[in-house]
């Protein structure tokens, strides 16, 4: 793996990876990897063994809006996806 990119750089790139979403949107990885997996963050991988690509500001404005409303509508995740 290569070297850490710094902050400004992440913040220039149209695409990131998991760790640097992570970095930006301070939100856990597993939770990012969760919603990855329910379909509710696009991401981009040309074939299965290649790192998933996020494009960065789709993906961050879909983490606040998944964050919207789970912790200030209260809905489920059930809801959010139905909704998304």
């Amino acid at each position: 793996m290569g070297r850490k990119r710094s902050s400004d750089k992440i913040l220039s790139l149209e695409y990131v990876s998991i760790s640097e979403l992570v970095e930006l949107s301070k939100v856990r990885y597993s939770t990012i990897k969760y919603y990855t997996e329910e379909g509710m963050i696009p991401f981009e991988q040309e074939d299965i063994r290649l790192i998933r690509k996020y494009p960065r500001e789709l993906a961050l404005k879909r983490l606040e809006e998944i964050r919207v409303m789970k912790e200030e509508e209260g809905l489920t995740i059930k809801q959010i996806k139905e909704k998304l």
